[in-house]
């Protein structure tokens, strides 16, 4: 009997090519000219005294410097203070504008107000809350003019951590904005349909379907918030002059300055600033994959 054979079946697997690779090949070059090149310069730099030998003295000193210390905790502070303001406001926000009874005119004006002023920092934004809230300022000037008031006698001041939270929530908000909007609108309607067929309010609909699907969006929101904060230079910097002791601008003194100069204990400072910032972004990159089962 004659043995019957048939073909094997051809399979052709997708084959990378060159022209695959030419579109993401400025990302890798970007990340490693601007991320893995200058983060293993700090790294060795962070075991360098000033005149080049191995020392261990700089990373020891992030644990038992308390000027250090203050900084990291100080920073830490306002980052967490701005990332919850801001993320509870934000997150107000763009529900307002998504799924609230707000018009939904006022949705693009304010989708744009925030792409602009999530990227509204540095000089500028010191110079405006300056030129707004200063003691001088307009708004404190009409206050003091019209009003009677001078908010600076009732303890408020502009260079301090009050005063340079506020003007970090100029950007912090806005970014939750741009962050949550997205996943507001992922709200599928099929879920509050079935949560009102079973008997539920509007409440218990948030409290019990919408908020649990949000909660690892917001939290991931604001961690992101926490980093945005967390390695703010120029704004503090040109706000205060200085005067408050954040760890960027420690680093910076460090690196640059003429008193405090040990460019090793300035890089080891910056370690640390990158360890915390990689804490933040894996657990944003966890809650975002917890939030995408269900918003798919």
């Amino acid at each position: 009997m004659a043995q019957i054979t048939f073909p094997a079946s051809r399979v052709k697997m997708p084959a990378s090519s060159l022209k695959n690779w030419i579109g993401v090949a400025p990302f890798f070059l970007f990340a490693l000219l601007f991320l893995i090149l200058p983060s293993v310069r700090l790294l060795a730099g962070s075991f360098t005294d000033t005149e080049g030998r191995f020392t261990l003295a700089n990373v020891l000193a992030l644990f038992t410097q308390p000027y250090i210390l203050k900084a990291y905790w100080l920073s830490i502070r306002i980052s967490a203070v701005t990332a919850l303001s801001g993320g509870i406001f934000g997150f107000l926000l763009a529900y307002s504008v998504t799924v609230g009874g707000l018009p939904k005119a006022l949705r693009p004006a304010l989708i744009t107000f925030s792409g602009v002023a999530s990227n509204f920092a540095g000089v500028p934004l010191a110079f405006a809350f300056v030129a707004t809230l200063g003691r001088t300022g307009f708004i404190t000037a009409i206050l003091k003019n019209i009003f009677n008031m001078n908010i600076y006698d009732t303890g408020f001041n502009l260079y301090s951590f009050v005063g340079l939270s506020l003007t970090y929530m100029y950007f912090q908000f806005p970014l939750m904005v741009l962050v949550m909007a997205p996943a507001l609108d992922g709200l599928k309607r099929e879920w509050r349909e079935a949560a009102e067929n079973l008997g539920a309010n509007s409440i218990q609909y948030w409290l019990h379907v919408a908020m649990p699907i949000l909660l690892p969006s917001i939290l991931g929101a604001m961690i992101l918030l926490f980093g945005n904060a967390f390695g703010a230079y120029a704004t503090a910097y040109a706000l205060t002059g200085g005067a408050l002791p954040i760890i960027t601008i420690q680093i910076g003194a460090q690196i640059r300055g003429d008193a405090l100069h040990n460019p090793g204990l300035g890089y080891a400072m910056a370690m640390g600033m990158i360890f915390i910032m990689a804490i933040s972004l894996a657990g944003y990159s966890w809650l975002q994959h917890k939030t995408e089962r269900w918003l798919r």
